[in-house]
């Protein structure tokens, strides 16, 4: 097989000239290109050592090929056009395949490590990129789906240039205090902030209340006459989401009947729902009544879908928390949304507050634990 015929070397320009090795064993790299205090090789184009590679790797011209999507034709030009400017044989040719000489042999794995160098450099240049615009965020599905995406283009409004990824996950559920989660799984997940049901208490971590968990009943319309009294609710379907039983406390529909003065003759049976939004869908199309947050299903009350059956409030020992490392407040696209959302969650503390003003009358809210987060970094 001819070996192929080198090309002539172009004339270096003025701005290439530069000073030849000296001594034995010295030899010409080729012309170097000046660059202010540097000197960079003219290197062949990235495009044909890439081909070079992928042949090299898959030892045929018709693997590389799919690999890059392009024809075999394509690849072979591009190999040759490279041999062709090294004045190097870089492969042996046979049917259906190619056999690396042994020059090609020697430098593959430097190439295949300098194509790893710039994937690298590249994701970083990305990276450092999305470092600016991007938070991840992952809440627990009832909040996110209810309460989080409805004002996420508040959020957006006021950052328009950032980029929230928002996960919704029953990993953001407490079983018991202190998680378990900690700024190691932040980082495994790559998440930068998680909106938590739980206690509030996480090693190494940084958590604000948000909202408290208060249960109330919840039903579509056309249950509300059969319940005149708390009492009436053992002769209906009641929904239960299964969510709230993640944790080892239990506060459910024992709790509820029990502190509102119902009498439990025989253990409740209860129809659960793997996640809120199973048991939300279901108390919306008159299955039964759910015990639920009125905060989060204040859409489906304001559409008319459900009504609240009794107003006493069961205050669960969960509650919903902003949760990240504090090491992820440092980044200033991180830090604006934590202070959007907790702008959004005062702003809705305090309408709730100025609306309350309940008339003497009113039925009073059954107490429960109560929780004591605090905003600093919890032990």
């Amino acid at each position: 097989m001819e070996r192929p015929t080198p090309a002539s070397p172009p004339m270096p320009t003025d701005a290439e000239q530069t000073t030849p090795p000296t001594g034995a064993g010295c030899r010409d790299d080729g012309p170097l290109q000046a660059r202010g205090n540097s000197t960079v090789r003219r290197l062949p184009p990235l495009i044909a050592l890439s081909y070079f590679e992928a042949a090299a790797r898959t030892g045929s011209f018709a693997e590389a090929a799919k690999q890059l999507h392009v024809s075999p034709a394509a690849v072979s030009h591009q190999v040759k056009a490279l041999e062709t400017q090294l004045g190097v044989e870089l492969f042996v040719r046979q049917h259906r395949k190619v056999i690396l000489t042994r020059a090609a042999a020697a430098v593959l794995p430097r190439l295949q490590e300098g194509f790893a160098a710039l994937a690298e450099a590249a994701e970083q240049l990305r990276a450092h990129d999305e470092d600016q615009v991007v938070v991840t965020v992952c809440a627990e599905p009832l909040f996110a789906t209810k309460w989080l995406v409805p004002r996420l283009h508040r959020f957006y409004a006021r950052c328009p240039e950032a980029e929230v990824r928002l996960q919704a996950s029953l990993s953001s559920v407490d079983s018991a205090p202190g998680g378990p989660v900690t700024a190691a799984s932040f980082r495994r997940a790559g998440i930068d902030l998680s909106v938590r049901l739980g206690y509030g208490r996480y090693a190494d971590l940084h958590a604000t209340p948000l909202l408290d968990l208060d249960l109330v009943p919840l039903c579509a319309p056309a249950l509300l006459p059969r319940l005149a009294t708390p009492a009436d609710l053992l002769a209906v379907p009641l929904l239960s989401d299964s969510t709230l039983l993640r944790s080892a406390e239990r506060f459910g529909w024992s709790e509820w009947l029990c502190q509102a003065g119902v009498p439990l003759v025989a253990p409740l049976r209860e129809q659960r729902f793997g996640n809120g939004l199973l048991a939300l869908e279901a108390a919306a199309t008159a299955q039964g009544v759910l015990l639920a947050s009125a905060t989060l299903t204040q859409a489906e009350r304001d559409a008319g879908k459900l009504a609240v059956a009794f107003p006493q409030a069961l205050h669960a020992p969960l509650a919903y928390h902003l949760v990240c490392p504090p090491a992820a407040l440092e980044r200033p696209i991180v830090a604006a949304f934590r202070a959007w959302l907790l702008a959004e969650m005062t702003d809705i503390r305090d309408g709730a507050a100025t609306a309350k003003a309940p008339p003497a009358t009113a039925a009073p809210t059954i107490p429960g634990p109560s929780l004591h987060p605090t905003e600093s970094v919890l032990e």
